[in-house]
């Protein structure tokens, strides 16, 4: 598959899911711009790109920042003239409070990130490929979008409110020419679950799915790619579980008779 000659965005891009996919979408020919507020790992991330024979480069940005995002938009305009895809995945996940315990700083800076920060980067997007009439997005929800896990309150919450704006944006700019969906990931190998769980317990978060284990960044990437690719041209406002089937239904303790 290509779709070469793009030009692309993916936030939260120095490492994990955002990382996996800007080398995704670079291997099929899309000039991408990794954004992060990591620079060391975001440079990390262009130089793999670059020593892949991809192209990209690296712009530092905040997503929690109306500033940062609008900076970041119109420098690729800049740089590039159009913008065509865009992965809004930046995220963050503290864990550890209930909602009484829950300091509002925590509540504050999770939302900004999650659910603002999607929503910054939609608006700058969109207005660019409003004016383009053409152009795919997909924001990165979890399956804590569909269910609630305990002791993740403002990370629940904000997965959810991702769903919401994805079905949103796709309402108001699908007839426009511009398709935006959901990836919902379940356990992933990445620096955030190491972060926020043992070892242990990642790898029985994993058997406990249908599949067995926990997937890989490029997994996810996988589904992000397509979901950006013209092969998708009929998909938009799909929440897609890309989950080892950890949101199938537990079957009844009671079985029918």
């Amino acid at each position: 598959m290509s779709d070469g000659g793009r030009i692309g965005l993916v936030t939260g891009a120095a490492s994990g899911i955002g990382r996996a996919s800007a080398i995704g979408l670079a291997s099929v020919g899309t000039h991408v711009t990794v954004a992060d507020v990591d620079t060391a790992g975001g440079e990390e991330t262009v130089a793999l790109i670059t020593a892949a024979g991809g192209a990209a480069d690296f712009v530092a940005c905040d997503v929690s920042s109306s500033a940062d995002v609008q900076a970041l938009v119109e420098t690729i305009v800049a740089r590039h003239g159009r913008l065509d895809v865009a992965h809004n995945n930046a995220g963050i996940c503290p864990v550890g409070y209930t909602i009484d315990t829950l300091p509002e700083e925590l509540w504050d800076r999770v939302i900004g990130v999650n659910l603002k920060g999607i929503w910054l980067s939609m608006k700058y997007e969109l207005a660019v490929m409003r004016e383009q009439r053409s152009g795919a997005i997909v924001n990165t929800s979890s399956v804590c979008g569909l269910r609630a896990t305990s002791m993740t309150v403002p990370y629940n919450t904000s997965k959810h409110g991702v769903i919401g704006l994805t079905q949103e944006a796709a309402l108001d700019f699908s007839a426009l020419g511009v398709r935006v969906n959901a990836v919902l990931p379940g356990v992933v190998d990445t620096a955030m679950a190491h972060g926020i769980a043992s070892d242990e317990q990642i790898v029985a978060m994993g058997e406990a799915t249908p599949i067995g284990r926990v997937a890989s960044p490029d997994e996810i990437a996988a589904a992000v790619v397509w979901l950006l690719s013209d092969a998708a041209s009929y998909v938009t406002g799909e929440g897609m579980l890309v989950d080892g089937g950890l949101a199938i239904p537990l079957p009844s303790p009671i079985s029918p008779v």
